[in-house]
């Protein structure tokens, strides 16, 4: 063999080893990448961490002898009110001094006087005729003696029916019951004339005239509106399960937004009434104020109509625990921590319940620590981080480890 065709055939040779070992490692790529693909992939499975306790509010519970201060609302109403009408029928003359819609008249003072010359003249004929009637009697009385004189000198004994006719009796009786019926006359006709005076009935202040001067009135006819000043009533609402609390007498303390910051009136629970309010079916309590007006010491005034805050002051007081509303769950029941920081529910008996706060009468004890907020889905032994209210950030760290 010629030396080139040797190198010829050695070249074939090289070529075909090449080719085929790329082609082994095209075929090992492609089997690799088929494994890569197929191979799900491995993912490190790891335990979750446990969940972070919530963080709750809480306070400690402090038993103590204490009653509520309820509190409700209530309007201003007159317990003195009238429309002093005339008794006696005339022209209305004139008003008295200063009898002005909003001046204070004192008890007695005149309010409004009514021409007099009328009744004037009904008291003299009235006069007159009770003079006449004590002559008739006094004519008849000498009469009855004549006659009796001659009945004792004729000496004869008669009937007793027909004694009493001899002797004028039945005569004598008529006189005196003229004589009588003149005196009322006459007194009557003095008391129209008194009542043409028409005078306050007691400390008023007078809130309208109803009539004008000169008007003719008839008996009955309202004159003037009044309304006393010496004490005003107040009639408030509040449950009826608050009664229990209250008593007759009680101190109640008084506000209203339109008085300035702080100014509060004190008044005395009057009494409670039988009746229930018509809207809400709550109990009615009267509350009486003295001096209303301030005409006589110095504090706000009460208008008939306000609207006002009452505040019960309550006497009768008993060991009880104090928590807010927001510690109070459906069914009566609070949610407590115990020393592991662990959830406990218990279920309390109310001796009050109020808009802001409740007294609980049993179901606790001293020194619990009872959740007010923090709670989402509560479940009994369930950790928590504490939050005592007004503690530091540090403390609560500290409370929580």
């Amino acid at each position: 063999m010629t030396p080139f065709r040797s190198y010829a055939f050695f070249q074939q040779g090289r070529i075909g080893i090449g080719a085929l070992a790329a082609l082994l490692v095209f075929v090992g790529g492609l089997a690799l990448a088929w494994w890569i693909v197929s191979q799900p992939p491995r993912v490190e499975r790891r335990p979750p961490p446990p969940p972070t306790p919530p963080v709750v509010d809480v306070i400690t519970t402090e038993q103590r002898l204490q009653s509520p201060t309820l509190e409700g609302f209530g309007r201003v109403e007159a317990e003195k009110a009238t429309e002093l009408a005339s008794r006696v029928a005339g022209q209305l003359e004139r008003f008295g001094e200063g009898v002005l819609p909003g001046r204070v008249v004192e008890q007695g003072e005149p309010v409004a006087y009514i021409d007099q010359a009328d009744l004037r003249l009904a008291l003299e004929d009235a006069e007159a005729q009770l003079a006449n009637a004590q002559a008739q009697l006094a004519l008849e009385q000498a009469e009855q003696q004549r006659a009796r004189s001659e009945y004792e000198s004729f000496g004869r004994q008669l009937s007793a029916e027909r004694r009493s006719l001899v002797l004028r009796e039945p005569q004598l009786r008529q006189a005196q019951a003229q004589l009588t019926q003149a005196r009322v006359v006459r007194d009557q006709a003095a008391l129209n004339l008194e009542r043409a005076t028409l005078t306050a009935p007691w400390r008023a202040m007078v809130q309208e005239r109803l009539v004008g001067a000169g008007s003719l009135l008839s008996q009955g006819t309202a004159v003037v509106s009044l309304v006393g000043v010496e004490q005003f009533w107040v009639r408030a609402s509040l449950p009826g399960e608050s009664l229990d609390w209250l008593s007759p007498g009680g101190s109640v303390t008084l506000s209203s937004q339109g008085w300035p910051e702080g100014a509060s009136r004190e008044g005395t629970l009057l009494s409670i009434l039988p009746n229930l309010e018509e809207n809400g079916l709550q109990a009615q309590l009267l509350i009486a104020v003295d001096d209303p007006l301030a005409l006589d010491h110095d504090g706000p005034a009460l208008r008939m109509g306000d609207v006002l805050r009452v505040a019960f002051h309550t006497t009768a007081e008993e060991p009880l625990i104090a928590l807010p509303s927001a510690a109070l769950r459906p069914g009566e029941q609070v949610w407590w921590v115990d020393d592991e920081n662990r959830l406990q529910r218990t279920q309390v008996t109310l001796a009050y319940r109020g808009q802001d706060d409740v007294l609980v009468r049993s179901g606790l004890a001293p020194g619990q620590r009872v959740v007010v907020a923090g709670l989402a889905q509560p479940r009994e032994g369930q950790e928590v981080r504490l939050r005592q209210r007004g503690d530091t950030p540090a403390q609560n760290e500290g409370a929580a480890r």
